[in-house]
């Protein structure tokens, strides 16, 4: 389930591109994606427990965050790095959120972490460099860079709030609270009625492999709801009945492998040598710290 998960979340990336590429921005491709995927869960959540959504003022707060952070700021800064970086690059950026997760772990709740701790912020740090590559003519846009940490930040305090979430509701009536934050943070700053729908009237170019065929930018905004957001969603989820938090993260960092492959087949982005090397060194970090606690 995770590794299904894995494929269709990288997948994802490569769909957002394509619109992305034809004038929609970032912002507006959160605001869809986290309105649809609210609006299909939402209806699942009412008939099967409506009750399960019932919160008090003091959840509010935590709830907020957790939306906007997790799941508005996540997803608006990974879709700014991947129109700078690339799909496979800005993801790998992205996934260094259990760097800072081990980190806030030792740190600021005290608790004990393996010594492989350092290891991982060695080779995490170490990674990121040869991807970008700091020393050469073609190194990569920092705004790019800053955008694929930022969500790396987001992502762990997703995670990490979630970890604290989960035991005071279940996970799908969090999940949904956190997309009704999400919404309700980006109608505040782009209202709905100004939303560019003229940009997914038109019909979009597949390209690579597909080249020469067309389909409209509302079946790929509908593919990336339903098959890069709800399905993945659900099947991680679903994953943790069978296994643990940790496993999930582990079987998830297949995540970054697959996006990039995928973006290598269909966008035609490539890596360099010392970047593949960087992009290894990266995931054997993040490996390291997804086991050290």
């Amino acid at each position: 389930m995770v590794a299904i998960a894995a494929v269709l979340f990288a997948l994802n990336g490569t769909a957002a591109r394509l619109v992305l590429d034809v004038g929609l921005s970032a912002p507006r491709l959160t605001q869809i994606r986290s309105a649809g995927a609210l609006f299909f869960i939402a209806i699942y959540v009412l008939f099967k427990n409506a009750k399960s959504l019932r919160i008090t003022k003091k959840d509010v707060p935590f709830l907020a965050v957790y939306g906007i952070a997790g799941f508005a700021f996540v997803q608006y800064f990974y879709f700014v790095a991947i129109t700078k970086l690339g799909v496979g690059i800005g993801l790998l950026f992205e996934f260094t959120a259990p760097v800072w997760i081990v980190l806030y772990v030792r740190f600021f709740r005290h608790e004990k972490v393996k010594k492989r701790m350092y290891a991982a912020i060695v080779c995490t740090v170490s990674g990121l460099v040869l991807i970008s590559q700091l020393w050469s003519n073609t190194k990569l846009e920092p705004l790019g860079i800053a955008c694929g940490l930022i969500a790396s930040v987001s992502l762990a305090i997703y995670f990490l709030l979630g970890d604290k979430g989960v035991h005071k509701r279940d996970t799908l009536s969090l999940v949904t609270w956190g997309f009704i934050f999400a919404t309700i943070f980006w109608a505040i700053f782009q209202p709905i009625w100004n939303f560019p729908a003229k940009v997914l009237n038109t019909n979009l170019d597949l390209g690579g492999p597909f080249a020469g065929s067309s389909v409209s930018g509302w079946w790929v905004i509908l593919y990336i709801v339903l098959f890069g957001t709800i399905a993945p969603f659900l099947l991680t989820i679903g994953a943790l009945r069978y296994t643990s938090p940790a496993r999930v993260g582990v079987i998830g960092t297949m995540e970054p492998l697959f996006a990039g492959a995928f973006a290598w087949w269909w966008l035609g982005e490539s890596l360099s040598l010392v970047q593949m090397g960087g992009a290894v060194v990266v995931l054997c970090g993040i490996l390291l710290a997804e086991t050290s606690r």
